[in-house]
């Protein structure tokens, strides 16, 4: 008997997703060193593991985690606690932090704290007790939160300053602002200004922001004028209005910015009382953010590796997780000054 009809039509092709065994023949190397680079385990050379973790990154390949809980195998996740995520320290330090965890095949979950975040909101952000964390403790909320963890939860920690007192944190790290701030205040004097002012953000602790004690360390050293401080927020709106009467006193030549935020605020004040940048002012910013390049004139600053500090803050937490296979805590950049256009010699 004939039958007629219509056939079911074709599925169009679908791209099929990288898989671990596409990841080692690519990269020349066995699926078991493939999942050991994945897992973060340390018996991999450097050479190979960065020559696999290019072709992961080639390639776009996920680690399946179902597949590694059927496995037997342990799903891993971790929470990353912060105030902000649009600050660019923040958002940078955030992103490494991120980009190491998924490529040892972590799970990550980011949770925004409020400014008034308590002990029992924080445990409330733990998807199970006892889950690893990290923080970012850039503010006083981060530093809140990271006090406020219950005992038991494995934690590292990006924070602002080393410990004031007592011995460091072995599960904490910081960029040393302190010595960046006095270096580019160095910088200026060396160009001839008799003194340097200083634009604040603000401090996650009761202390001066190591920003602020480089800065004055600089002119300490050099016998120089020290002025006040200017309290300043974390926006361009408050650099601007920080320095709007300063700028009117002409013997002011040289400007240090707690950030690039500031100085971006700062350059619009000087700007609307006349003041030439260079020529008769110099504007120094910090952080080196995307936009510092390309103001005009183009912003001096000081480079710091937050994404390099989120990468060394995972790697510090999968060694305090796994300490006998995790591999080395991967190292960041020391601050660097990058001159550009914004920064010149003292008017005569």
């Amino acid at each position: 008997m004939e039958v007629t009809g219509h056939m079911p039509a074709q599925d169009a092709p679908r791209t099929r997703s990288a898989s671990i065994w596409d990841v080692a023949r690519v990269a020349g190397v066995s699926q078991q060193t493939v999942s050991r680079v994945i897992n973060g385990k340390a018996r991999v050379s450097e050479t190979t593991r960065a020559r696999v973790l290019q072709v992961i990154a080639e390639l776009g390949y996920r680690p399946n985690r179902l597949a590694q809980a059927l496995a037997g195998g342990p799903v891993r996740s971790v929470t990353v606690l912060t105030s902000d995520t649009a600050l660019y320290g923040a958002a940078a330090t955030l992103r490494g932090m991120e980009e190491a965890a998924r490529t040892a095949g972590f799970s990550v979950g980011i949770s925004v704290l409020e400014r008034d975040s308590g002990q029992a909101d924080i445990a409330l952000r733990l998807n199970r007790p006892g889950e690893a964390v990290m923080v970012i403790a850039f503010d006083d909320a981060g530093v809140r939160a990271l006090r406020a963890l219950p005992a038991d939860v494995p934690v590292t920690a990006a924070v602002e300053r080393r410990p004031d007192d007592g011995p460091d944190d072995p599960w904490q790290i910081w960029l040393d602002d302190r010595a960046a701030a006095a270096h580019a205040t160095r910088y200026l004097l060396s160009l001839g200004h008799q003194t340097v002012h200083y634009v604040a953000i603000p401090s996650s602790t009761s202390a001066l922001p190591q920003r602020t004690q480089g800065w004055q360390d600089a002119l300490r050293a050099a016998g120089r004028p020290l002025p006040e401080p200017l309290p300043g927020g974390w926006s361009p709106r408050s650099g601007y209005l920080a320095v709007r009467s300063l700028l009117a006193d002409r013997s002011v030549t040289a400007i240090l910015c707690g950030n690039d935020d500031l100085a971006l605020g700062v350059m619009r004040a000087a700007r609307e009382a006349g003041r030439d940048i260079p020529g008769d002012l110099s504007v120094v910013g910090f952080d080196d953010s995307p936009p510092s390049a390309y103001l005009n004139p183009a912003l001096t600053t000081v480079r710091l590796d937050f994404e390099g500090l989120g990468r060394a803050c995972f790697g510090l937490l999968n060694r305090r997780l796994d300490p006998q296979n995790a591999a080395a805590v991967p190292a960041w950049s020391e601050p660097e000054l990058i001159v550009r256009e914004s920064s010149g010699p003292a008017p005569a």
